[in-house]
C-alpha cells in the first residue's frame, strides 16, 4: 500500500510517499526556517500562507510514477491555520481520487520515526522533544501509548530557541546551541532545569531559561536589556545550559524507564538530532533509537508510515479536522 503523507503543523512543508509503512519511495521537506529568522520564531499567519503556495507543487512531484492508495495527514497538534492547509488540502485530493483519507497525530508520528527500519520491541519508553513538544510515553504497541512525564511550562527545544536568541543568535537555535557548546564548559554555570513538586518526571524549564537570561543580562533584567557577558563566556553557557537540559530528559527517560519492563527506548523530535543528547544516553542500559537522517524534524514520512497502521488497525475516524491540541492516544 502507498501511503501520501501530508504535514504543515508548523513551518515545515512537508509531503511524502511511504510504501506500507516503512519503505519511504520519497520524502520532501519544503522549510520556512530562513522566512521567521526575521520574527525570532514562527509567525502563524506567515507560516500558513507559505504552506498554500508550497504544498499541491510538493505533492504533484511526490506522486509522479506512484499510485497512491490512502492519504494520511497532520491533523493535531499544531498551529491551527497552518493544519486547515494540510486537512483541507488532503480532503480536497482524497475526495478528487477517490481515496480513503486517515488523520494522524504528528507527535506520535515522531516516535514512529525512530522505529521506521527495525522491528519495534515492546515495551517501549517513548521520547519526543522538539520545539512543540516535551513527554516521556509507555508504548504497548505503536498505535499504543501512555504519558508518564510532560513539560509544565516550555517545551526543550523551545527554550533552546530562547537561549539562543539571548546569546545573539537567530531561530532555529539548538543548532547554533550545539555548534557553540562544543568549545565551552559544562561545569562553568550551575544552571539546573527545574523539578515538579510531587511529579519526579515532568520537566520544568522556564527557571532554566530566566536563570540564563539573569546571567547574560543581569539579575531581574529582561530580554531586550544590554548583555553583561563577555563574548568569550558565550560558550560556556551555551554548554552549562545544554547539559542541564539535555541532561534532565536523560536523567528523567532512565527514571521512568525502570517502572515497566522496558525493553527500548525510542526517541522522536528535532531535538533529538542532537549529537550531545546522544552522548549523554551512551551509558544507557536500554537500546536507544534514532530517526534517520531527515525524519527528526517534521516531515511527511513518519505522517505516511503511522497512517498505515492507523488504517491496518481501522484506529482511524473517516472525519478529519484540524486539532491545534491533540493529546496522544
Amino acid at each position: 500500500m502507498k501511503v501520501l503523507g501530508i504535514e504543515t503543523s508548523c513551518d515545515e512543508t512537508a509531503v511524502a510517499v511511504v510504501e506500507d509503512g516503512v519503505n519511504i519511495l520519497i520524502n520532501l521537506i519544503a522549510s520556512q526556517a530562513e522566512v521567521h529568522q526575521q520574527f525570532g520564531g514562527v509567525y502563524p499567519e506567515v507560516a500558513s500562507r507559505h504552506h498554500i503556495d508550497q504544498l499541491i507543487p510538493l505533492v504533484e512531484q511526490a506522486i509522479q510514477g506512484h499510485e497512491i492508495d490512502l492519504i494520511a495527514v497532520a491533523n493535531g497538534p499544531g498551529l491551527m491555520g497552518a493544519l486547515l492547509i494540510g486537512v483541507i488540502g488532503a480532503k480536497a485530493l482524497a475526495y478528487g481520487w477517490g481515496k480513503p483519507l486517515v488523520g494522524v497525530n504528528h507527535v506520535e508520528a515522531h516516535l514512529y520515526s525512530a522505529m521506521m527500519d527495525e522491528k519495534p520491541r515492546f515495551p517501549a519508553l517513548g521520547i519526543v522533544a522538539s520545539g512543540g513538544h516535551t513527554f516521556l510515553a509507555k508504548m504497548t504497541s505503536i498505535c499504543g501509548y501512555k504519558i508518564l512525564g510532560t513539560t509544565v511550562d516550555d517545551a526543550v527545544g523551545e527554550a533552546f530557541d530562547k537561549v539562543a536568541a539571548l546569546l545573539g543568535f537567530p531561530y532555529p537555535g539548538g543548532p547554533h546551541i550545539e555548534k557553540l557548546a562544543l568549545h565551552g564548559d559544562a561545569c562553568k554555570y550551575p544552571f539546573r532545569a527545574g523539578q515538579v513538586k510531587g511529579r519526579p518526571i515532568d520537566f520544568s524549564f522556564s527557571g532554566l531559561k530566566t536563570n540564563v537570561l539573569y546571567t547574560v543580562k543581569g539579575a531581574n533584567c529582561d530580554k531586550r536589556a544590554p548583555s553583561i557577558i563577555a563574548d568569550e563566556e558565550k560558550k560556556h553557557i551555551a554548554a552549562s545550559f545544554q547539559d542541564a537540559a539535555l541532561g534532565d530528559i536523560v536523567n528523567k527517560a532512565l527514571k521512568a524507564a525502570i517502572t515497566f519492563d522496558c525493553q527500548a527506548i525510542y526517541c522522536g523530535g528535532g531535538v533529538t538530532q542532537s549529537q550531545r543528547l546522544r552522548e549523554l544516553f551512551e551509558k544507557s542500559p536500554y537500546p536507544v533509537f534514532y530517526p534517520k537522517k531527515g525524519l527528526s524534524v517534521d516531515n511527511g514520512a513518519m505522517i505516511a508510515g503511522l497512517g498505515f497502521h492507523l488504517y491496518q488497525r481501522k484506529n482511524f475516524s473517516n472525519e478529519v479536522h484540524a486539532y491545534p491540541r491533540l493529546n496522544i492516544s
